[in-house]
């Protein structure tokens, strides 16, 4: 019989991290274990992430670790529980029962790049910080050879954020380095457009999220009137099913939906996602968003499968003093997966 059993895990940031959301120090984060006690090899089991994301994800509740409990002793029914109204929960399970169904090797979507064979290009993100720090951590961005780099705005003075962005194409056309910016609902409304426009200076690729999630026809109007792409990204989470999927990317008309697996209803929500952007006529990119790498590792596996033409945002491997160690390497641009190194959960207690 299928069993399952989770951990607490609480991973230290290397250096404290600016958000929308503050300054963060620590995440907490749950990994779940899934096997099956008549399999005679011990070492065969699966392991996912439910990455909870404390303030952001829509099942943010005081009840989640007793849900947690209640799937790990269900795990042999999974497929008949609903879990679309928690997401980080799915997406963990999900992981775990395909890395078991697939050997307990922590391949999670065969490929080539879980096969060490290829790299997956990815986006160099620039924290939220003081103009200063965020320079220097430009420059090392443009040193490790990014072609792609994001930048979390919305913290500091907007004319500072500005000065970053044209210091960056004094140095680089967009043929040379393609800019993203985030502003996580940093605008409001009324003042949304102007920024944008004198974001548009800029040659950016798109700006996500410019206003707070929830605001379907403000963020309507500036999709339709903004001179820059807009891709939406909060605006996502808590949306299950497909039909509401549908219903706000036909309201909205972004040019771009970003999708992070442990928001937006695992990966079977997050498919749903890349099918509505597609006839809504959208383009999207796959993100993390601060799991641990058994986390990561399962979003790149998933990844890899796709169709992904531009970079993608699975740069977050590298931000903590405790993650797990894997073969996950990240060399320059290129995130890697490789096959001769080895996981390690030693120390973990499982209940």
């Amino acid at each position: 019989m299928l069993k399952a059993s989770y951990t607490p895990y609480t991973l230290h940031f290397k250096v404290p991290s600016g958000t929308s959301r503050g300054i963060l120090t620590d995440k907490e984060t749950y990994l779940v274990r899934v096997w099956d006690d008549a399999d005679p090899d011990p070492d065969r089991f699966g392991v996912g992430e439910c990455a909870l994301f404390r303030g952001l994800g829509a099942d943010d509740r005081p009840e989640y670790e007793s849900v947690l409990q209640q799937v790990c002793r269900e795990i042999d029914r999974y497929d008949t529980l609903d879990l679309a109204a928690w997401s980080s929960i799915r997406f963990g399970v999900e992981t775990a029962l395909l890395d078991w169904r697939h050997g307990g090797r922590r391949v999670v979507y065969p490929s080539d790049f879980a096969d060490g064979q290829r790299g997956i290009t990815i986006n160099g993100l620039i924290w939220m910080g003081d103009k200063r720090t965020m320079a220097a951590r430009i420059e090392e961005k443009l040193a490790a050879g990014f072609s792609c780099i994001k930048l979390k705005i919305g913290a500091i003075d907007f004319d500072d954020e500005c000065d970053l962005l044209a210091f960056i194409r004094r140095r680089y056309p967009r043929e040379v380095i393609e800019l993203r910016v985030d502003a996580n609902g940093a605008f409001a409304p009324d003042r949304a457009l102007e920024y944008l426009k004198r974001l548009s200076d800029y040659d950016l690729h798109s700006i996500e999220q410019p206003i707070r999630a929830g605001q379907w026809e403000a963020m309507a109007r500036l999709c339709e009137t903004s001179p820059l792409p807009i891709a939406l990204d909060e605006e996502l989470i808590g949306v299950n099913g497909a039909a509401e999927k549908r219903a706000l990317l036909e309201t909205v008309a972004p040019q771009y939906v970003v999708l992070k697996p442990s928001l937006v209803g695992g990966f079977t929500g997050t498919q749903e996602w890349i099918d509505a952007a597609r006839v809504a006529g959208a383009g999207w990119w796959i993100t993390s968003a601060l799991e641990s790498n058994v986390g990561l590792n399962a979003i790149a596996q998933f990844t890899a499968t796709l169709p992904v033409e531009m970079p993608q945002g699975l740069g977050t491997g590298a931000l903590y003093t405790n993650n797990i160690p894997s073969p996950l390497e990240q060399v320059g641009e290129q995130l890697l997966y490789n096959p001769a190194r080895e996981w390690d959960f030693s120390g973990l207690s499982w209940r």
